[in-house]
């Protein structure tokens, strides 16, 4: 059985992206999914200077020890003034210094929410232009505009946006090889 692995790019302990992300991931029909939280991974932030003092923090290298074990990634990234949030930058920086092909040449899922109407648009368009060049072999993506009103009860309310999430879950499902 497949396996894929989901998380948001966020540190908040109230994440709607993680929430997103984790609610993507058990539409999953045939393919089993893990989900983690970036606060397990604490590490200081990237520099040169870091990297040739101490070498790779700990965290650095067990978060990207993780992604070896999946077939695929759902990420949920939070957008913090139209870019990412600086501790899934951190993590992904040390990451590339580890395999710059973060993403592992598998499936990604690229979803962002947040709570006004363009749903994380800038950050989901900076990573569906950036992703490929860290090793996402393919990319679906979703938005969810508005979370406070399109997502209650730890599900997309919605019927459209639900609907078009859901295929999209397929559509990432089947790309898994």
């Amino acid at each position: 059985m497949k396996k894929v692995l989901a998380f948001a790019g966020s540190t908040s302990s109230t994440s709607i992206n993680k929430k997103l992300a984790t609610f993507a991931a058990e539409n999953l029909s045939e393919t089993a999914f893990d989900v983690i939280d970036l606060r397990d991974f604490d590490m200081p932030i990237y520099s040169e200077d870091e990297e040739n003092e101490n070498g790779f923090p700990k965290n650095a290298e067990k978060f990207s020890n993780l992604l070896d074990n999946y077939d695929g990634f759902i990420l949920s990234l939070a957008e913090h003034n139209g870019s990412y949030a600086a501790a899934f930058k951190n993590i992904f920086d040390w990451s590339s210094r580890i395999n710059v092909k973060v993403f592992r040449n598998k499936s990604l899922l690229l979803m962002a929410t947040s709570p006004g109407a363009r749903g994380g648009q800038s950050v989901l368009q900076d990573g569906m232009s950036k992703f490929p060049h860290l090793g996402a072999a393919s990319i679906s993506s979703f938005s969810l505009p508005s979370f406070g009103d399109n997502f209650k009860e730890g599900k997309v309310v919605d019927k459209e946006l639900l609907e078009q999430l859901q295929n999209t879950v397929k559509d990432f499902e089947e790309s898994l090889s």
